[in-house]
């Protein structure tokens, strides 16, 4: 009968609004006792498991408690793959205009050394505004603590956190004083950008020096923020923006890729490069930046024209793909339209582009696939862009980045990529 008294007890305690309460025969038993000088009841006895905690519904039912918010997470924001060299023998200051992808409360600036040791005296990050200006005050940045740094031959270095609320597309100006080896990038691309013999990196206004639009130094920039889906494309020079003597990598396929999708789309595209050359940077230069999800490949173009060379293409993009796997999911585009080439047979060109295309399509790559080819060439003739789409017979024209960027949007939001 105690044992019945006992749950009467418990259940008539359970349906009340008091906070704790005991046993019906007035005795504690600890297990479901409050101590008066506290607001917070005490724990089960040993052994009993704590009940999941429980919210109401508007209409009194019950639900679980919602998750909790994802972490924010540093993902980058801007990537530049920087196999050039510029050096400088003073102190030199530069300022990079560029776009940053991705919105958050703090940045993060890597900086990569050129061919030779590189010495950063101080940088700074600022809003950057048209003809040059700023919009914002700079503020510096740190690294370990100090205001500059000395690294070795193409040696990442990454600053402090800083806090730095950015949006989406918001231009950035990144200043900074340096002598010695600087990575840059092999084509003129970022209008906007000067360079100014002294030291500048805390100036607000104007940096009155000469144009300078190659992407020097900075390597990438992370912003701190709510995890998302973050892209890399992996290419040539195609893929990093060439169009001619002055480009504007805004216009490149991966940054017109990166506003209609409203997410990032980093761009590690270098001009001239092959699978070989892919390969053997491919540690430094994209598995290095940290938060991608996706990668996109267009490559093989500058492969083409050796005698074998679509085998060893096969070859060497199955093992792109397999090591980029485990840090990616990758996409690959078949190659564009090629009408001319700069070495070796023209007709070896073209059969060996249809050969890896049409393997690519088979799904040999072991990846998903983009075919790029379907939506530039002509329809009579494979090997010839769509009109007003090439600049040369062999680059895209900013019109023809607009139908790449398109299709690939397209395909990456039809098989759910986002």
């Amino acid at each position: 009968m105690r044992l019945w008294r006992t749950w009467l007890g418990v259940l008539a305690c359970l349906g009340s609004t008091q906070l704790a309460c005991t046993p019906s025969d007035g005795k504690s038993s600890g297990a479901w006792e409050q101590d008066e000088s506290s607001s917070v009841t005490s724990m089960p006895a040993e052994g009993l498991e704590v009940a999941p905690a429980l919210v109401l519904n508007d209409d009194g039912g019950v639900r679980p408690t919602p998750p909790p918010a994802p972490v924010p997470g540093f993902q980058p924001g801007f990537h530049q793959a920087l196999r050039g060299n510029f050096t400088v023998g003073g102190v030199t200051t530069f300022r990079l205009r560029i776009p940053i992808a991705r919105a958050g409360e703090r940045l993060q600036v890597t900086f990569r050394a050129g061919d030779g040791s590189l010495t950063l005296e101080r940088a700074s990050v600022a809003r950057a505004g048209p003809d040059g200006t700023l919009l914002s005050a700079p503020v510096p940045l740190a690294f370990g603590g100090k205001p500059g740094f000395t690294s070795g031959p193409r040696t990442l270095v990454a600053s402090d956190p800083v806090v730095f609320p950015v949006k989406f597309r918001e231009e950035l100006a990144i200043t900074f004083e340096a002598r010695g080896a600087l990575a840059a990038s092999t084509i003129n691309a970022f209008p906007g950008s000067t360079i100014r013999p002294g030291t500048h990196a805390m100036s607000s206004g104007t940096l009155s020096g000469e144009t300078f639009e190659r992407s020097v130094g900075v390597a990438t920039v992370a912003v701190e923020g709510p995890p998302g889906r973050v892209f890399l494309a992996v290419g040539d020079s195609i893929t990093e923006g060439y169009v001619d003597e002055r480009n504007d990598a805004r216009n490149a396929w991966p940054a017109l890729v990166e506003s209609q999708l409203g997410v990032p789309v980093v761009n590690a595209g270098v001009s001239g490069q092959g699978f070989y050359d892919a390969l053997m940077r491919l540690d430094g230069e994209v598995l290095a930046v940290k938060g991608v999800t996706d990668c996109l490949v267009l490559l093989g173009t500058n492969d083409l024209g050796e005698a074998g060379a679509e085998e060893q293409m096969e070859g060497r993009m199955r093992l792109l793909v397999q090591r980029l796997e485990p840090f990616c999911r990758v996409w690959v585009s078949t190659l564009l339209p090629k009408e001319k080439t700069n070495y070796g047979s023209y007709d070896l060109v073209k059969s060996q582009r249809l050969e890896f295309n049409a393997w690519l399509r088979a799904g040999g790559a072991g990846a998903g696939i983009i075919d790029l080819e379907a939506v530039t060439r002509r329809p009579t003739n494979v090997h010839l862009y769509l009109p007003g789409l090439t600049a040369d017979g062999i680059h895209p024209t900013t019109e023809g980045h607009r139908v790449i960027a398109t299709e690939v949007a397209r395909v990456l939001r039809e098989r759910g990529a986002l």
